[in-house]
């Protein structure tokens, strides 16, 4: 009995520890952590909606080569010289819309024109050096096929071309015609001539009555004239002025909500 005991108290602590629980300590509470007001971040400009017509700002002209354009100045484009046959020699005395006499615009032009050049009536002469004297009629005739006529603009010495303007029955166009060989280069506005003579561009720009295309020519000037490349576009080119060798200025004409609006761009031409 006293045996019994003996081990009942040698294993008694042993077995309560055993079952023992331990009591999982209290979850203390998280502190509040009030949160930061969020920061209001400023709103992008928004552009103007032209800029936003993306389909104003490329050029595409070979299937790989993509030309882009840049916004540019008014104050910039009216700092390039205009060519001189763009300038009328019409004056409006009484400040309202100036109505040109086309006739009266080529007889001024005329008179500075030299003995190369000269109208009899209905007929405008040109004599090249190295051809026979070339003769333009007008034929005032009310017949869409057969109506035209023959406009001398402007002399052009730096590239060896007389300018003319050719008006049909609707529309019409320009022409180059070399004043050594007679070679006529039918072209689609006046030419804006680069200050090395080595390139010219022609736009034009109808993009309400599209009798004629709206677009662009970029032509290298290597004895006679050789078109680089033309683009048709749905926005007009009006009278490109060259920045510098390899870029032009324009006035470019868009339709868009209902009217036709103008915006000043710039665009690399020459590599």
């Amino acid at each position: 009995m006293l045996r019994l005991r003996l081990l009942l108290a040698v294993a008694l602590p042993t077995t309560l520890a055993a079952c023992t629980f331990r009591m999982p300590l209290a979850e203390r509470p998280r502190p509040i952590v009030n949160p930061s007001p969020p920061v209001a971040l400023p709103t992008p400009p928004k552009p103007p909606h032209i800029y936003r017509l993306s389909h104003l700002d490329t050029l595409a002209v070979h299937r790989n080569h993509v030309l882009a354009l840049y916004p540019a100045s008014q104050s910039a484009y009216d700092a390039l010289p205009s060519p001189a046959w763009m300038r009328t020699t019409q004056s409006d005395e009484e400040g309202g819309e100036l109505d040109l006499d086309p006739q009266k615009e080529e007889r001024s032009r005329l008179r500075n024109a030299g003995p190369t050049v000269r109208r009899v009536g209905h007929t405008l002469w040109l004599r090249p050096t190295a051809h026979a004297p070339l003769q333009l009629v007008d034929n005032p005739a009310e017949d869409y096929d057969r109506n035209i006529a023959y406009e001398f603009i402007a002399s052009l010495p730096n590239i060896k071309q007389w300018l003319l303007s050719v008006h049909l029955y609707e529309g019409g166009y320009y022409v180059l015609i070399d004043q050594r060989t007679g070679r006529r280069t039918p072209i689609w506005g006046p030419p804006a001539i680069s200050p090395n003579g080595r390139h010219f561009v022609c736009g034009n720009s109808d993009v309400l009555a599209r009798y004629e295309p709206n677009g662009l020519q970029v032509w290298a000037m290597d004895g006679v004239p050789q078109l680089l490349w033309e683009r048709e576009t749905e926005w007009g080119v009006q009278e490109p002025r060259w920045l510098d060798d390899h870029s032009i200025l324009f006035q470019q004409d868009f339709y868009d909500k209902d009217d036709v609006d103008t915006r000043i761009v710039r665009l690399k031409v020459i590599p």
